[in-house]
């Protein structure tokens, strides 16, 4: 039989286990628990910049303008596709084919597009593509890197119509 005073012992004998023991495990935890918060802290802040525009308030401001735009080119009923495809190495080639209402090739706009990379600190890049047969617009950029890019594409004519869109893509390697 075992006394009051006399510490518990850890079963199947050994050495007791004492408040010294009990207060290593839990120290021993905690600091695993933080160290692998800290990795990961570090990781998430390291990977990713946090800002996604630095005009956040001015777009704020210029919302409802962006909805009236929207609904002016929704009664245009023009037809925007557009592709972005890997033609050799790091080399990439953007193609725009634009029609009218009914169908016919729209010519003389002023194509833009914006490529950004999604959570990326890379700055973004800016290309207008020439207009090759009717209606369809192209440009090649070099050293275009593998994976997601956000497109943002403006389509100009010369009456002062305008189509944007805004799209998600992912260019092989």
């Amino acid at each position: 039989m075992t006394s009051m005073t006399e510490p518990a012992r850890k079963p199947g004998g050994g050495k007791p286990i004492s408040g010294k023991t009990v207060l290593a495990w839990i120290l021993g935890f905690f600091a695993v628990v933080f160290a692998a918060n800290a990795v990961f802290i570090y990781l998430a802040v390291g990977s990713f910049p946090g800002v996604v525009t630095e005009t956040a308030y001015e777009e704020g401001l210029a919302y409802n303008e962006e909805i009236a735009a929207s609904r002016e080119q929704a009664l245009l009923n023009w037809t925007v596709d557009g592709s972005v495809s890997r033609i050799e190495g790091t080399n990439a080639a953007i193609l725009v084919d634009a029609k009218d209402a009914e169908g016919a090739p729209l010519v003389g706009l002023t194509v833009t597009v914006v490529l950004l990379r999604p959570a990326s600190a890379e700055p973004e890049r800016t290309v207008v593509l020439q207009e090759g047969e009717l209606g369809r617009y192209r440009a090649e950029l070099a050293d275009m890197a593998a994976g997601r890019w956000i497109v943002k594409l403006l389509a100009e004519g010369r009456g002062g119509e305008s189509f944007r869109s805004f799209n998600r893509v992912y260019l092989d390697e």
